[in-house]
């Protein structure tokens, strides 16, 4: 028996890279996965993967720019799943560039698919988790806010900044309800990054080289596993931190 056996959660951004691995290792633990996304074709291939290493998953197209989607996205996981014990806010439009080059168009964008969207997810699984006696809320940060050099980065960080913070206040608001929030800063290999690696070899052995376990991490592997253990019951007195999957890089302070 996993350690999320009889668990059902919802992961936005579920069809590749982290969100993918995630799901991958919470549904090894036994957990239901309702994969969440834009596109239904990675959706139905991640969850073609999870159906045959015996794992249960349901496909559950949403933008999260629009929030209606998200509430409607939320409804059709309880409907096929019968509640929502963890949530996982992992998509997101991430901003980057120099601050003069930023419009507030992009930026809008960015905080309405970032810290916007999962505030609405996490209101909206509230009472379902309350009612079922608590609940898991994950929401992937970032550490470019305590990067060496932030240049090009302020607009990502800034956004990611914003969900730690409302990380930190639902633990606080939501502790009694027995409902934990933690955030996750990941370095992974997700498709985005894997181009840069590939395209960019010598920018990112530089990177590398600041990693002091001198890898990028695995998406199940990694970050996949470490976020199951967070959600799981053996992390029951953790909330209101962010956990640093980054192999040592970011000195939080």
């Amino acid at each position: 028996m996993g350690t999320l056996e009889g668990k059902v959660a919802f992961i936005t951004g579920a069809g590749q890279g982290v969100g993918q691995g995630i799901a991958f290792a919470l549904a090894r633990e036994g957990a239901s996965i309702a994969v969440s996304g834009r596109t239904e074709s990675k959706l139905t291939d991640t969850v073609e993967q999870i159906r045959a290493f015996g794992g249960t998953a349901e496909p559950i197209v949403c933008d999260i720019a629009d929030t209606a989607q998200i509430t409607a996205a939320i409804d059709r996981t309880v409907e096929v799943f019968g509640g929502v014990d963890i949530l996982v806010n992992n998509a997101s439009l991430n901003p980057l560039g120099p601050l003069l080059e930023l419009t507030p168009e992009l930026m809008a964008k960015a905080y309405g698919s970032g810290p916007i969207a999962a505030l609405h997810a996490m209101q909206a699984v509230y009472p379902i988790m309350k009612e079922r006696g608590g609940g898991n809320i994950v929401n992937l940060v970032t550490s470019a806010a305590v990067r060496w050099d932030t240049s090009g980065y302020g607009a990502y960080a800034s956004v990611k900044e914003a969900l730690r913070s409302l990380t930190r206040t639902a633990a606080s608001e939501w502790g009694p309800d027995n409902i934990r929030v933690n955030a996750v800063s990941p370095h992974a290999l997700s498709p985005g990054l894997k181009w840069w690696t590939e395209n960019r070899p010598e920018e990112a052995a530089e990177f590398v080289a600041t990693i002091p376990l001198r890898r990028i991490g695995e998406c199940e592997e990694d970050i996949g596993r470490a976020v199951a253990w967070i959600v799981s019951d053996g992390a029951r007195y953790l909330t209101g931190a962010t956990v640093p999957l980054d192999g040592g890089q970011a000195r939080w302070s």
